[in-house]
C-alpha cells in the first residue's frame, strides 16, 4: 500500500519529535556534566585547602647567621644580598643595562633558593576523621573533575 502525503507528514512529524526529544536530553546531560565538574572542583579545592591548613612551614634561614656551610667556611645570610645590591647599582650606573639585569636576576634566584633550601614542612597532628575527610574530598573531587574532563561522549 503506497504512503499518502498524510502518512509522509506524520512520519516527518514523528522524526522531528524524536530529534527534539534527543536534543533536550543531550542539553540536560550537558548541564549535569557541567554541574558534576564544578562540584568536583569545589570538593577538590576544599580538600586541598584542608590539607594545606594542616601543614606547618618552618624556615631556618635566619638561625645561625649562615646560608650554608662548606667545611669550616660559611656563607653569611647578608652576603647573599650582595648580587642584588650590585645589580641595582649596575642598572643605574652602566649604559648597557643587560649586565645589571643579569646580576640582579642571579641575586634574586640565589635569595629564593636559599630560602627554599632552608624550608622544612611538618604535618600538624590531626584526628583520623579529619584526615579521612581531607583526603577523601581530594580523591573524590579529583576523580569527578578528571572523569568529566576526559569523558569520550
Amino acid at each position: 500500500m503506497p504512503k499518502t502525503t498524510k502518512d509522509k507528514e506524520l512520519d516527518k512529524m514523528y522524526k522531528d519529535l524524536l530529534e527534539s526529544r534527543d536534543s533536550i536530553h543531550a542539553r540536560k546531560d550537558e548541564g549535569n556534566r557541567l554541574l558534576k565538574f564544578f562540584v568536583g572542583l569545589l570538593m577538590l579545592g576544599g580538600g586541598l585547602f584542608m590539607v594545606f591548613q594542616n601543614i606547618v612551614v618552618e624556615s631556618t634561614w635566619g638561625y645561625g647567621g649562615y646560608f650554608f656551610r662548606i667545611g669550616g667556611f660559611g656563607l653569611p645570610n647578608g652576603l647573599i644580598m650582595l648580587p642584588i645590591v650590585a645589580g641595582i647599582a649596575m642598572l643605574f650606573l652602566m649604559d648597557r643595562k643587560i649586565f645589571g639585569w643579569v646580576v640582579l636576576s642571579i641575586g634574586i634566584v640565589i635569595v629564593l633558593l636559599s630560602v627554599m633550601l632552608t624550608t622544612h614542612l611538618r604535618w600538624r597532628s590531626t584526628n583520623a576523621y579529619v584526615f579521612i575527610v581531607m583526603f577523601g574530598l581530594v580523591a573524590a573531587g579529583g576523580g569527578m573533575v578528571l572523569r568529566e574532563l576526559f569523558r569520550k561522549d
